[in-house]
């Protein structure tokens, strides 16, 4: 899976009929649900309705076509909501684009660098708690237009936001909240009758039906936005330095974010129908896909794990699929968005509030904090909290930051020195022990060393008669400079005492370490054994022959 080679090329050499039939049909049920949600997510991250289209057209076009996943569809997901709603109230849409394209550009080297499996040293707590944390940050967002608010400010922040709900709470207006119940009736009910039957589709007609029939007081797309029809046509942003400053933080999250769900997606859909994608393959393809997507007038966009299962549910076998759900968009957005403008926004905001509670995955939330230790779930819940209450770049900073600190401090506690009187006789057939010579003192350094670690390297600053000190290495995968320079300090301690070092059993890492500091020649090769018997016998040896100090 190493090469880097699209899906499609692989797919088309055995292609049939038959599968592009399969292919078609899927394409276009995918379309259909895609189609309330792109405009409820292009609603959600500030932009206007067409530009949720443009991402799902642009984006999941070039995405199946140069992806590495046989069924990934594309397009704009909740993950980036309050990343791009942030974005644009910052930096307006130039700032957006530029931002998407940098993310796209990171994303490419990414995959060309073979980046593509790195992405699951990305903790799970942190996953979870950002992606709980976004759920939340959409559900609070969609209040106003679920409860029909007047808001007196237009807030950006998620706390802003909720502060503002307590506040004009008196507004709220009984059309627009039967309106978003309905919606949400329909939403939880529907599937269980019909499933085949996308229930936000149903949810839009029956709510537009009823709020253009009965001449209800609820705000509509229409009455926010200029719908537009127009394709997507080609847009260079001004690319300045101080733009670039300024988004490139940005840039990293959505670039991160991007491949996490991205790869995620392809992952769940590799169980579904039993295949591997290419993840370096996959994460240009996200790449390309961005860049396009900005340059089109789109949004972010990455593998959304709803419409990919929705694909491989209805027959989707090929990239083709997922390019078809693009050009049936097109289609749409061409002849049919001007009947956007009668979707009542609460009807939106029920949208959302499904997406929102299905990607929480709070089960999964309590589930990790049952049964995690306090640090993960400490880990978890700072994530979700600085999600929630500032937004996902500083989230993600401070988690890593704790996560990498928590394990640091595992890692040193794991690693142990001790000293031992009795060694394992390997002649003998009970597997007993044999005494350590009188005059050889035996440390046995177990797990990695590191700048946690280092500390725990002892001193030689007490009187003693032994002449030959053994550092037994076999357990001891890695060593960082912090622990060769303790290392090194305990052997410069025993020169001065007289007492000769023998190392035993060095791995090849720690044996690089020494080789490049020069601790090697210095210490002598010689003094360098491959095993305890061996390093015992150098030990007598240096006995019978003292080395001069």
């Amino acid at each position: 899976m190493g090469e880097l080679k699209p899906q499609l090329l692989l797919s088309l050499r055995e292609y049939s009929k038959q599968a592009f039939m399969k292919d078609l049909i899927s394409g276009v049920i995918v379309a259909i649900i895609a189609l309330p949600l792109s405009i409820a997510l292009a609603l959600a991250s500030g932009v206007t309705p067409e530009q949720g289209l443009y991402t799902a057209i642009v984006a999941g076009f070039v995405i199946s076509a140069l992806g590495g996943s046989k069924v990934q569809i594309a397009g704009p997901t909740a993950a980036f909501a309050t990343i791009v709603a942030g974005i644009v109230a910052r930096n307006g849409m130039d700032g957006l684009a530029v931002a998407t394209i940098l993310a796209g550009i990171l994303l490419v080297i990414m995959g060309l660098l073979r980046m593509g499996s790195m992405i699951k040293y990305i903790p799970y707590t942190i996953t979870t708690g950002f992606t709980a944390g976004i759920a939340v940050t959409i559900l609070i967002g969609q209040i106003k237009d679920f409860l029909g608010l007047t808001f007196q400010t237009s807030p950006v922040e998620t706390v802003e936001k909720m502060e503002q709900v307590a506040a004009c709470i008196y507004t709220l207006n009984p059309a627009a909240l039967g309106i978003g119940c309905l919606a949400l009736v329909i939403l939880i009910l529907w599937p269980r009758v019909f499933a085949r039957i996308p229930a936000s589709l149903i949810a839009v007609i029956v709510t537009a039906a009823a709020v253009k029939l009965f001449n209800l007081p609820v705000n509509t797309i229409g009455d926010l936005y200029t719908i537009s029809g127009d394709i997507p046509t080609f847009h260079m942003p001004s690319i300045t330095y101080g733009t670039v400053a300024a988004v490139l933080p940005d840039a990293c999250t959505i670039a991160i974010l991007a491949a996490i769900e991205s790869l995620l997606s392809a992952v769940v859909a590799d169980e579904m129908i039993g295949a591997r994608h290419n993840s370096n393959m996959e994460l240009i393809a996200q790449g390309a896909g961005n860049a396009a997507s900005a340059l089109f007038g789109g949004i972010p966009a990455t593998g959304a794990i709803a419409r990919t299962a929705a694909n491989i549910k209805n027959g989707g076998t090929s990239p083709v699929a997922g390019m078809v759900h693009s050009v049936v968009l097109l289609l749409v957005l061409v002849l049919l968005m001007p009947y956007a403008a009668l979707i009542p926004m609460p009807c939106i905001a029920a949208i959302l509030f499904q997406v929102a509670y299905n990607m929480s995955g709070w089960r999964t939330v309590v589930s990790v904090i049952q049964h995690s230790p306090k640090s993960d779930t400490a880990v978890l819940i700072t994530t979700f909290v600085l999600t929630v209450a500032f937004d996902l770049v500083v989230a993600i900073a401070v988690g890593l930051t704790l996560a990498c600190l928590l394990f640091m401090k595992r890692m040193a506690d794991v690693a142990v020195i001790k000293e031992w009187d009795y060694v394992e006789d390997t002649t003998d057939s009970q597997g007993r022990l044999k005494p350590v010579p009188p005059h050889v003192m035996v440390y046995e350094i177990t797990g990695p060393m590191f700048f946690g670690a280092a500390d725990k390297i002892p001193h030689m600053d007490r009187e003693t008669e032994k002449t030959v000190l053994i550092l037994r290495m076999r357990a001891v995968p890695a060593l960082d400079i912090t622990a060769l320079n303790g290392l090194t300090r305990l052997w410069e301690e025993c020169q001065r005492q007289g007492i000769d070092v023998v190392f035993s059993h060095v791995n090849q890492q720690p044996m690089s370490v020494f080789s490049k500091s020069g601790l090697l020649q210095r210490a002598g090769a010689e003094n360098f054994q491959p095993n305890i018997d061996a390093a015992l016998s150098r030990a007598v040896a240096l006995q019978q022959t003292p080395v001069s100090k």
